[in-house]
């Protein structure tokens, strides 16, 4: 996994067959190295015809979601291994190389009280099952550190770190994602640096969710970082959904940052830096 993507919420919010063709197609325009898949209603996921559009433009994708309250693996571990297992077929059957995000519980989940050894018992044994049926499709799963407004269990690279070692898998990776950093962490350079042994992607994301480098991330600071620990894995770029009906000026606004600061970004990725882009 590696290169700069860009999420698929900048065009749809819905990976049907419309949404797919809208938001593949718009990806190679704007000559993204891969896109991330919002996997919102999993079970419904038309894979096959996925696949046949990402591999007709040679487009990578990886996959992403937060569990439905049903499945919160905290409380529900057993319903949680379930969904993950249709959502990693579905991750596997599109060809894509990973899922990642709250992969461990829902968007909103919070308690109004601190996280108990049960609770994250109950994440680390649903992901060592979600782990070894991944694993046998060849698909990596990622754990996403997510603010504490939407979620109460994981928030810190620290946090992330202690519950990949819980669940002891190789085929699992730390998940970042510099607007969720920009609350949580003491500096967002001590949170790449906690993860660097587990982290392969993260989200360059501005602190308001708009266009890199007019926000308060200090980008500087994070490509030191990751320049730092040696980080080859994938970065991608999203905004708020109040970007998209200014798309045409905004998403290459918001890819320029990265793209732009050559000198960093070929230490980060040097073979993005290099890689000729689809034009397809």
């Amino acid at each position: 996994m590696e290169g700069f993507g860009v999420h698929t919420s900048m065009w749809t919010m819905n990976w049907n067959r419309e949404g797919a063709e809208k938001a593949i197609a718009a990806a190679v325009k704007y000559k993204m190295d891969f896109i991330e898949i919002a996997l919102l209603n999993a079970p419904a996921v038309d894979a096959a015809h996925s696949r046949q559009l990402l591999e007709k433009h040679q487009l990578r994708s990886v996959c992403s979601l937060g569990l439905p309250e049903h499945a919160w693996a905290s409380v529900h571990p057993e319903e949680a291994v379930e969904y993950l297992k249709v959502a990693i077929d579905k991750t596997a059957d599109m060809g894509a190389e990973a899922l990642s995000g709250v992969i461990f519980g829902g968007i909103g989940e919070r308690t109004g009280v601190p996280p108990t050894e049960k609770e994250y018992d109950n994440i680390a044994r649903a992901l060592q099952a979600a782990a070894k049926h991944a694993k046998s499709r060849g698909v990596q799963l990622g754990v996403e550190a997510v603010n504490r407004y939407e979620n109460h269990l994981i928030n810190t690279a620290a946090q992330a770190v202690d519950m990949i070692e819980r669940v002891g898998a190789d085929n699992v990776f730390v998940h970042l994602d510099t607007y969720h950093m920009n609350i949580e962490e003491k500096g967002a350079a001590n949170g790449i640096l906690v993860a660097r042994d587990h982290l392969k992607y993260i989200h360059l994301s501005e602190s308001d969710r708009g266009t890199p480098g007019y926000g308060n991330v200090p980008w500087d600071e994070i490509y030191a970082a990751l320049a730092a620990i040696g980080f080859k894995g994938g970065s991608r770029w999203r905004a708020s959904s109040i970007c998209r009906p200014r798309l045409p000026t905004v998403l290459p606004s918001g890819a320029r940052l990265p793209r732009t600061k050559r000198k960093s970004w070929a230490m980060v990725c040097p073979s993005c830096a290099t890689r000729p882009r689809n034009t397809a």
